[in-house]
């Protein structure tokens, strides 16, 4: 550290052009030391104790940063990041908070609403940011206070200079100051791992001021060499390098992070200048990475990695582990993917996991094991006809649950009770294990009072809706953790009836093993058009409140301008399909729209995959405002592209250019739509990978980290009272976290 002050000392009174030359010299006089550690230093593979792998099975994490360091590199920003969306890469840049350039506010909103994130790059970049403990103290309350305004969670230091421990004074989820080898740096120490890793916190400091959980931060070192290393000091003309050490990181299944400065890049309108390099370099790499790696690669940009390896393999106490579970659905298991999906995360998770369901088929057993899940079902089965019939089924099936929980409790006790609506009602059943101690988890899928409303046309103050608003209340409150799968839907909850930070958002993410086009042969956007055919597709309930009519009646509209036009739909027989059926006839169209009934979800992926364009037709409601369909993400998981209607619940997620909209209620809009999409096949594609981005960032593995890790707090609060993840959260659902020193592979200076 001595030599690293006396560099930085003495760094402003040396012409830039010769401190170039003192470290290429300096670079030149490591190299004939340090081939058995540079670029690639083999120990650093090992994998982490309890390392579990990638999510989705991926074979690697590809993950890019950018430091800004000047005003130049600040005005290449936005080219690079439209290079890096080319290739459906969505990366994080580091900003000097107090540097030689101001960072306009709408340059970090331009680029969060593109997917991309912002990152504090120290503070000032004069690497005396640890001079002292003093000095970091104070000026750790301005970084944190640039952290908050921004609603970041991101950090890197100037140079790469790192006091891990003294890192916990940030309120940081992760930070990037490490490296794996790099003995051209000033503080030339690596971290000897390819892999992220977690700093814990010091032990008197045992909840994070950001999270409320056990204090700590994610670490992830950068894995490639940085393009200024590389292509400045060291004057390679090339990426071989880059390309020979990502090749050895896929093999071994690590990290591949790179750092890239805007700075030096030399796009092709830019007038030569001295200290740069050709973009084509990048250009060549990424295409590298796409071409020879694309299929393996997991993507995510460094927050959404930090907060999945946070959730997942971060060394604590499994409390779930033999702990006993119970679960209520009035439903069918296992066809309602989203309570079968948290079953069997509890049951992956080491809990003992019970369920009481409802019967669809007399063939169904009344007790099975799916999936290390005991499934117990019951002689009701669901009807749909009036609300009186709805309140007896209600009323039948809270009593069984009752019953089903304190047989449960007497038996050898709950320790968590995780109830599934509708009825909001049906909390209660748990009253007994609640008494004895048990964990309560409400799941609000729907709100009962919009969907009420939705359905029978009523309007907002009808008693009725009066009433279930008041249920919804006392449910909540008689609930320790409520989880519901967007944030309309929150917002909603917690406008009347939920303390805020007692919620999370566990959206309805499809299972990347069904919905996986690498199961099908062809990665096209769409099955050969070199017939006449055009497929489109609808699947969900035939209800009023989804528009299936409507999109009969959009498709006898685009019918003359596409006449090879076909409609599928696929769903269970109900009252409305006749209602359809007879719109089809009415419109002479038929003989093109076809009734496939239920499939499987295996089915629908591979119908899915042989359409050219699913439709989600919804009806504007009160519900359907609000609701977020899973549809989107099933359509785009297979790369195909989605009409859906411009509501608050989706354009939450999706901004224009990455979802294809329509007026809700209006079929001529939705032909308008459809014809734009058989005539711009081009652009379908790059809209496609543009929402692909959005669905990328909210994968099933990540939404049941998340589930798992606020389940895991909850059934660990021994004293009584849950105390909840950061009313902080952003609205992308990322949250932060937050030191001794990490558990480096590497213990002792590299040999040079």
């Amino acid at each position: 550290m001595v030599l690293t002050r006396l560099y930085y000392f003495l760094k402003p009174f040396v012409p830039p052009r010769l401190r170039l030359a003192l470290r290429r010299f300096h670079v030149r006089h490591i190299l004939k030391r340090c081939a058995d550690h540079w670029p690639i230093q083999r120990s650093a593979a090992r994998k982490p104790v309890g390392w579990t792998g990638w999510p989705d099975g991926k074979q690697f994490a590809f993950v890019i940063t950018h430091d800004v360091e000047s005003r130049r590199g600040l005005d290449r920003v936005k080219q690079l990041a439209e290079l890096e969306m080319q290739f459906g890469i969505r990366s994080t840049f580091n900003f000097i908070p107090e540097g030689p350039y101001e960072v306009p506010g709408s340059l970090r909103s331009w680029l969060t609403e593109r997917g991309f994130e912002v990152g504090v790059h120290d503070l000032h970049h004069d690497g005396k940011l640890y001079s002292s403990r003093a000095e970091f103290r104070r000026k750790a309350t301005r970084i944190n206070r640039y952290l908050k305004e921004w609603n970041v969670t991101g950090f890197r230091s100037g140079f790469m200079l790192r006091r891990l421990d003294w890192l916990h004074d940030l309120k940081i989820g992760y930070d990037s100051s490490t490296f794996d080898t790099d003995p051209f740096e000033p503080q030339s120490d690596g971290a000897g791992t390819i892999f992220p890793f977690w700093v814990p916190g010091p032990v008197a400091d045992h909840r994070s001021p950001i999270t409320d959980r056990p204090s700590g931060y994610v670490e992830l070192p950068y894995t490639l060499p940085q393009d200024s290393t590389l292509f400045l000091i060291m004057g390679e003309k090339s990426v071989e390098i880059w390309k020979r050490k990502l090749d050895w990181i896929v093999r071994h299944g690590g990290m591949a992070l790179v750092n890239i400065h805007p700075d030096y890049i030399q796009f092709p309108e830019d007038p030569p200048v001295r200290g740069t390099y050709p973009v084509a370099r990048i250009e060549e790499f990424l295409k590298y990475v796409s071409a020879n790696h694309g299929v393996e690669a997991w993507r995510p940009a460094p927050t959404h990695l930090a907060d999945w390896y946070r959730e997942t393999h971060r060394e604590n106490a499994r409390p779930l582990v033999s702990k006993r579970a119970a679960i209520l659905l009035y439903s069918y298991y296992p066809a309602d993917p989203r309570p079968r999906r948290a079953a069997e995360a509890l049951a992956d998770a080491g809990m003992q996991v019970d369920l009481l369901c409802l019967r669809e088929r007399d063939s169904d057993p009344r007790q099975e094991i799916i999936n290390g899940v005991q499934v117990h079902r019951t002689s009701l089965r669901r009807k749909r006809d009036s609300k009186l019939t709805y309140l007896i089924q209600y009323g039948r099936f809270i009593l069984q649950s009752f019953f089903f929980l304190a047989w449960r409790t007497v038996g050898g006790g709950c320790d968590l009770v995780h109830v599934h609506n509708m009825p909001d009602v049906l909390v209660f059943a748990a009253l007994l294990p609640k008494l004895l101690g048990a964990r309560i988890i409400l799941d609000l899928h729907d709100p009962m009072p919009e969907l009420m409303m939705g359905i029978y046309g009523v309007p907002a103050d009808h008693f009725m809706v009066r009433l279930l608003r008041r249920l919804e209340r006392l449910s909540i409150r008689f609930a320790d953790l409520v989880l519901t799968p967007n944030l309309a839907f929150r917002r909603l909850f917690e406008s009347r009836s939920c303390l805020p930070g007692k919620m999370e958002i566990v959206m309805n993410s499809p299972e990347s093993g069904i919905f996986d086009p690498d199961r099908f042969s062809g990665t096209d956007i769409g099955p050969s058009r070199t017939g006449s055919e055009f497929h489109i597709m609808h699947h969900g309930s035939i209800v009023h409140r989804h528009g299936v009519d409507l999109l009969v009646e959009a498709v006898a509209r685009v019918r003359p301008k596409i006449p090879g036009v076909r409609l599928h739909i696929y769903g269970s027989r109900t009252p409305f399909l006749d209602e359809v059926l007879a719109v089809a006839t009415r419109l002479g169209v038929e003989g093109i729209v076809h009734f496939h009934g239920p499939k499987p979800q295996s089915e629908i992926a591979l119908a899915i995959r042989e359409c050219h364009l699913g439709v989600v037709p919804n009806r504007r409601s009160a519900f359907t405002e609000l609701n977020f369909p899973t549809r989107l993400f099933e359509y785009l998981a297979m790369h195909r592209p989605v009409i859906a209607p411009a509501t608050r619940g989706i354009q939450d997620y999706f901004a224009p250019d990455e979802m294809i909209m329509f007026d809700a209620n209006g079929s001529e809009d939705l032909a308008s739509r459809i014809l734009w999409v058989h005539a711009n096949p081009e652009s379908v594609i790059q809209l496609v990978e543009r929402g692909r981005a959005v669905y990328r960032r909210h994968l099933w593995s990540a939404e049941k980290a998340r589930f798992i890790a606020r389940t895991n707090t909850l059934v660990a609060d021994e004293a009584g009272e849950f105390l909840s993840a950061s009313t902080e959260e952003n609205e992308a659902g990322q949250r932060p976290p937050q030191s001794e020193s990490p558990p480096f592979a590497a213990e002792t200076p590299i040999k040079l």
